[in-house]
C-alpha cells in the first residue's frame, strides 16, 4: 500500500481539476494525454476498459481547451474526464451490458445522463466492464473479462461488482472518475472494495432512459469518485427531471454542495443492529467501529436503532423482485443453451422464470409495507451506518458464484433509500474497508454532508493502489 499520490494530473480529484483548469494551470489537452497513458500502460494489467475512445477524446480534448481559453467555459467540469459504465447506451457506439451476445450491439439513442455530462463539458474517455446484464455482485465477467483489482498486486481479488470497470478505473487513476449503476450494491460494493468514494442515489433522482436496465424497480444509476466533493459535484450536473424517464418527474433537486461543509453535529446516525454485526469480518468490523467513534468525535450523536427486518430477509425479497424483472428483460437469452452467457450469471436470471406473476405483485405490495414500516422505525434518525460488505475483497479462485456479497447493501434499493460508500481503513493484507451511510430517500445531501465531514477528518481516500503506481 503506497500512502502518496503520484504527481500525475489524473491522480487528482475532480474539485481539484476543475480548480487546476481554471486557473490555467493544467491544460484539458494535457490531462486527457495523461489519463490515456496511463490507461495505455495500465489497463492491460486491470482490465478496467471495454473500449476507449482515444481519438474522440482528444478532439474534445482540444474543443475545451480553446472554448476555456476564449472563455467560453460552460462550468467548472469543462475538459475533465469521465468513464461509462457499458451499460450506458451513446448513440453509434457498441453497448455490450457485459454480454458477449450484444459484443456488437450499436446504440440507437444516447442516455440522458450522457448528455447532461457532455453538456457540463465534460469528455467521455471509454467504457468499462460490468459483470454481464449488471447482475451480480462479485465483478467477475467469464467471457469479456473481469477487472484486477488494484489492491493486491499478487492474487486476483474480486473488484465488486457490478460496476467493476468503473471502481477500478478511478481507484487506479485511469480517470478522476466514473458512472457506475446500483440495483442491489453494484456502486457500492466496487467502490467498497476498490477503496474509493460511491453514491448510490434515490431511484428517481437521476434519468435512466438509455441505460440498459436489469431491474426498472431498482435500478439507479451513480457517480464513482475519489472524494466526497466529487460525488456532490456529479451530482448536481446528474439529477433532474428527464420527461424521457417518468420516475424522475415531481421531485425537487438536491442542493448538495450547499451543505456539504456543515459537519455533523447535532445530526442523530444510528450504529449497526447488535443482530446484523455477527458476520461482519472482525477487520471490516474494527474499521466501523473506529468511523461511528470518528462521527462521534465530530459532534454526530450515536443511537441505537431497532429495525422491524433483518437485511438479509430484505435482501431476499430484493432479489426475488431483481430476478423476475430481469427474466421479463432477457430471459430468452438465458433460456438458450447455444448463446455465451455467463455460466454463473444464467441461473440467476433463470431463477426469474419461477416466480409467478402472483408471487412477483406480492413482493412489490410487501415492498410498500415495509418501506412504511422501516420510516417509522427510522423517525428522528437522519442516517444509519453500516459496513459496505461483511468481508474485504476476496481471492477470486474463492468466490461462490450461488452467493451474493450485497447482504448490507440490496436492502437500501429494496426501501428506495440513498446510500454512499466511502473509504474508512485498511486490513493488515492492505485491503480497502469502506463504510456506508444510508438516509431517506432524496435525501443525498445528507449522506454527501456525513461523508464529506468524515473524508475532511481522516485521509483513507488518499491512499493510491499499488497497481496504481
Amino acid at each position: 500500500m503506497s500512502g502518496t499520490a503520484t504527481p500525475s494530473p489524473a491522480a487528482l480529484p475532480v474539485h481539484a481539476i476543475a480548480r487546476e483548469i481554471a486557473a490555467r494551470r493544467l491544460s484539458p489537452v494535457d490531462l486527457v494525454e495523461d489519463c490515456l497513458a496511463r490507461i495505455a500502460r495500465l489497463e492491460p494489467k486491470l482490465g478496467a476498459f471495454v473500449e476507449v475512445y482515444a481519438a474522440e477524446a482528444r478532439l474534445a480534448a482540444e474543443a475545451a481547451d480553446k472554448a476555456i481559453r476564449s472563455g467560453h467555459a460552460v462550468g467548472p467540469l469543462h475538459g475533465i474526464p469521465i468513464a461509462l459504465k457499458d451499460l450506458v447506451e451513446i448513440e453509434g457506439k457498441v453497448a455490450t451490458g457485459g454480454s458477449a451476445v450484444w459484443r456488437d450491439r450499436v446504440a440507437q439513442r444516447t442516455a440522458t445522463l450522457a448528455r447532461r455530462l457532455v453538456a457540463a463539458g465534460m469528455i467521455v474517455i471509454g467504457k468499462t466492464h460490468t459483470v454481464e446484464f449488471a447482475f451480480g455482485g462479485w465483478g467477475t465477467n467469464q467471457h469479456l473479462g473481469t477487472p484486477r483489482n488494484p489492491w493486491d498486486a499478487a492474487e486476483a481479488r474480486t473488484p465488486g461488482g457490478s460496476s467493476s470497470g468503473s471502481g477500478v478505473a478511478v481507484a487506479a487513476r485511469l480517470v478522476p472518475c466514473a458512472i457506475g449503476t446500483d440495483t442491489g450494491g453494484s456502486v457500492r460494493l466496487p467502490a467498497g472494495w476498490c477503496g474509493i468514494t460511491g453514491l448510490k442515489t434515490t431511484i428517481g433522482r437521476i434519468s435512466t432512459y438509455g441505460v440498459l436496465p436489469l431491474s426498472p424497480t431498482l435500478d439507479t444509476p451513480g457517480p464513482m469518485t475519489r472524494s466526497v466533493e466529487d460525488a456532490a459535484i456529479l451530482l448536481e450536473v446528474l439529477q433532474g427531471a428527464d420527461p424521457l424517464d417518468p420516475k424522475t418527474l415531481g421531485h425537487r433537486d438536491a442542493e448538495p454542495m450547499a451543505g456539504l461543509r456543515r459537519g455533523v453535529k447535532g445530526l442523530r446516525l444510528a450504529r449497526l443492529p447488535e443482530a446484523e454485526r455477527q458476520d461482519v469480518h472482525p477487520e471490516m468490523l474494527a474499521a466501523y467501529d473506529r468511523s461511528v467513534e470518528a462521527l462521534r468525535d465530530l459532534g454526530a450523536e450515536i443511537v441505537e436503532l431497532s429495525l422491524p427486518r433483518r437485511f438479509r430477509e430484505l435482501g431476499a425479497l430484493s432479489g426475488r423482485i431483481m430476478a423476475a424483472e430481469a427474466y421479463a428483460l432477457v430471459g430468452d437469452i438465458a433460456d438458450n443453451p447455444d448463446l455465451p452467457v455467463d455460466e454463473a450469471v444464467r441461473p440467476r436470471i433463470r431463477a426469474g422464470a419461477t416466480i409467478s406473476a402472483r408471487d412477483y405483485l406480492r413482493a412489490l405490495a410487501e415492498r410498500d409495507q415495509l418501506k412504511a414500516e422501516f420510516a417509522a422505525a427510522m423517525e428522528g434518525v437522519d442516517a444509519v451506518l453500516t459496513p459496505v460488505a461483511l468481508t474485504p475483497a476476496i481471492r477470486l479462485s474463492e468466490v461462490d458464484q450461488t452467493t451474493t456479497p450485497a447482504f448490507l447493501t440490496r436492502w437500501v434499493n429494496f426501501l428506495d433509500l440513498c446510500g454512499l460508500a466511502v473509504p474508512n481503513g485498511f486490513t493488515a493484507e492492505g485491503l480497502p474497508t469502506s463504510l456506508q451511510i444510508i438516509c431517506r430517500g432524496y435525501d443525498e445531501a445528507t449522506a454527501l454532508r456525513i461523508g464529506w465531514a468524515y473524508q475532511n477528518a481522516t485521509d483513507w481516500h488518499e491512499r493510491v493502489p499499488p497497481m496504481a503506481a
